[in-house]
């Protein structure tokens, strides 16, 4: 008799402001999982989390990763099911390894995965201090600063700031003195450049802060440096590996969401024209910075660089990168050597670790 494939529960959409970017990066994974060798691996249960929160099973996720669009709530087969894990699918119940392609908050933060932990089921990426490490930009650059992680300076804020005119102007006053212009506005716990904004004077800031007051009730600003910005993707459970290091240039003032996602606007070098020693200190720092954050699994690691100074800044961790074709964990890892196939392969298996 054959040994029974892995289910895998390959669940995606949710309920964030990178629900479109969730379904096209899973789109791509559940590629991976049915190509190659991992046709006789793997039997994937897709699994759709709708923008209200609702979970639909393979008949309306699969053809969702078909159509790769979000349908409207109108669009979804009525009634719609009760909201939350509590209405999840009867085909969950053969889920052996659950893979999270929910990129940002409910998805990226930790919550899932807690929900997977009390399940007591091995899921794909890292746990849920990791995930709520990363995910929050104020948490994770005090575990880069208490590391010795070199960051570009940054202030942290408050939604609740801005309500009140004498911590608003003292705000105001402590990023034009700390940080200057331009600086960059960002919600503490959204991806994909969500909300973030750049600053080049005082009214543009005080807009900034108001748009991602909206988002997080959590804030970071930055001090804008000219840079080059380069990435690197890490992979490992008990033993973290870095690729090879890539760099995204663009034609625009900065790299936001709309750059990112549309083909074009943006151009990838893998490898990056970088020195031998340089390449190499973004692959140890990346590792670092996962270790300084308690981040297994898979993740991408951000940084910029300045090169006629050689100094080199930790942005950030995303846990859950893009798996888009335009996304870059995937295509580090290929320039290294590995395929999609193994790639997805290696995720599920670390996912057992």
């Amino acid at each position: 008799m054959p040994s029974r494939s892995t289910s895998i529960g390959l669940i995606f959409g949710g309920r964030s402001g990178e629900h479109d970017v969730s379904i096209r990066s899973a789109a791509t994974v559940h590629t991976g999982l049915t190509s190659g060798s991992n046709k006789d691996r793997y039997t994937v249960v897709p699994i759709y989390i709708d923008r209200e929160g609702c979970w639909w099973g393979p008949n309306v996720a699969a053809s969702i990763l078909n159509s790769g669009i979000a349908p409207e709530q109108s669009d979804l087969p009525q009634p719609l099911p009760l909201k939350g894990f509590r209405a999840c699918p009867a085909e969950a119940d053969s889920v052996d390894v659950w893979y999270p392609v929910l990129h940002g908050p409910n998805g990226e933060d930790g919550t899932v995965q807690g929900l997977f932990e009390l399940m007591r089921m091995p899921y794909v990426g890292a746990g849920v201090l990791g995930s709520a490490m990363a995910m929050d930009k104020q948490a994770m650059k005090a575990a880069f600063q208490a590391a010795g992680l070199a960051q570009v300076p940054f202030v942290c804020a408050y939604a609740a700031d801005l309500s009140r005119a004498s911590a608003r102007e003292t705000l105001v006053a402590s990023i034009e003195t700390n940080l200057g212009y331009p600086c960059f506005v960002k919600p503490a716990n959204l991806g994909s450049s969500v909300g973030i904004s750049k600053a080049r004077n005082r009214e543009e800031l005080e807009a900034g802060l108001e748009l991602a007051a909206k988002l997080d009730l959590r804030l970071v600003i930055e001090q804008g440096v000219a840079a080059r910005e380069l990435e690197c993707a890490v992979l490992g459970a008990s033993e973290l590996q870095a690729s090879v290091v890539g760099e995204i240039r663009f034609d625009a003032d900065w790299y936001d969401y709309t750059t990112k996602y549309t083909s074009g606007l943006s151009q990838t070098l893998v490898p990056a024209p970088l020195p031998a020693a340089t390449q190499e200190r973004v692959q140890q720092q990346a590792i670092q910075a996962c270790k300084a954050v308690g981040v297994t699994g898979m993740a991408r690691v951000d940084f910029f660089y300045d090169e006629a100074n050689d100094q080199l800044w930790l942005n950030e961790i995303n846990t859950l990168p893009g798996f888009t074709s335009q996304s870059m964990y995937p295509m580090l890892w290929a320039a290294s050597g590995v395929t999609l196939e193994q790639l997805v392969h290696e995720l599920v298996q670390s996912a057992g670790e």
